[in-house]
């Protein structure tokens, strides 16, 4: 898949969904989409991804049909 993945972190506001988003950008995964998810709490915040602002949403919210 040229294009690369969709990919959803959850809890990515904690620990370890931090440092998930980081290994993603540092190995240089291919990813088309990220959807950085987390509580109702976390939901707008914004995470740096590959020099853009990724905004967090609500995990009970998501379809993950996507």
């Amino acid at each position: 898949m040229s294009d690369g993945f969709d990919v959803a972190v959850v809890c990515a506001t904690g620990a370890v969904g931090e440092a998930l988003v980081e290994i993603l950008e540092e190995r240089d995964f291919t990813v088309r989409t990220l959807h950085l998810l987390a509580s109702e709490r976390s939901e707008g915040k914004r995470i740096q991804f590959r020099g853009s602002s990724v905004m967090v949403r609500r995990l009970d919210q998501f379809d993950f049909a996507q």
